[in-house]
This record gives structure tokens, sequence and C-alpha cells, in this order.
């Protein structure tokens, strides 16, 4: 299974988007070998982006052969381990303080880790230092 960063959704979705084509085409190849999936994480943000319902984005993605799983809450340690060594550089680097609580990404990367799924993003490097068993593959 290939679990789907949203900016690669959304680049699927947008055919003015310099990423158009080549995440269209690694969808594709995911869906026809492996499988292809978001969770739910990734649906509240496409959901943020739409105008209309979640239904909507739903059948959209099923209609793409894309599957919906929901976020394991044994990827909660997970994604709190990686975003406390986030919030920790980022404050030593001088980047000063970050939100209390894990932003998107961090949920997104916990929940590939713990399935031992690969993830597709065109946004590898924050995946990459907080992730390092996780497989990227960018489009």
């Amino acid at each position: 299974m290939i679990l789907l960063d949203t900016n690669l959704v959304i680049d699927a979705q947008n055919d003015t988007s310099p990423f158009f084509q080549r995440s269209r085409k690694l969808i594709g190849e995911a869906v026809a070998t492996t499988g292809a999936a978001v969770n739910a994480v990734a649906l509240a943000e496409l959901c943020a982006g739409k105008s209309n319902i979640a239904d909507l984005v739903q059948t959209e993605l099923r209609g793409a052969g894309i599957e919906l799983f929901d976020l394991p809450a044994a990827a909660a340690p997970i994604c709190g381990r990686a975003y406390r060594r986030y919030r920790a550089f980022r404050k030593k680097s001088g980047g000063g303080d970050a939100p209390l609580t894990p932003l998107p990404d961090f949920f997104i990367g916990a929940h590939a880790e713990l399935m031992g799924w690969k993830l597709a993003t065109r946004d590898p490097e924050r995946f990459r230092l907080y992730f390092e068993r996780v497989e990227l593959i960018e489009p």
C-alpha cells in the first residue's frame, strides 16, 4: 500500500499544477499495483479546500481507486515521538516554538510508519527527517 500525502492528491486534481501529470501517473500506478490510500487526516485537509461536502471528496477518491483509512490509535505514540523531535530541533535551530500539537504531516507519516507502507509526497524533507523507516516516493 502507498499512503498519499495531501499535496499529491491536490496536484492530481489540479491540471494547472506542475506536478499534475506525475502525480496522476504515480497514483494510477499505485492503484494498479500495491494500492493507494489516504487517511482521515489527509481527507480532512482535502475537505478544507472544497466547498462541497466530504462525501463528494470520498466519491472522487474512491472513483480514482484510492482507499480511505481511519488513523489507528497505535500511530499516536509514533506521531508524538516524531513531533517532539521536530519541536526540539526547531527550537535549537532558532526557529522558535512550534505549535504544541502535531501538524498534519506528522499524523500521516506516523500512519505510514506504523503500517509499514510507502508514502508518496512532493514534500519529502520533513518525512525524511522524522520518519526514517518510511520509504518515500516522489512524483
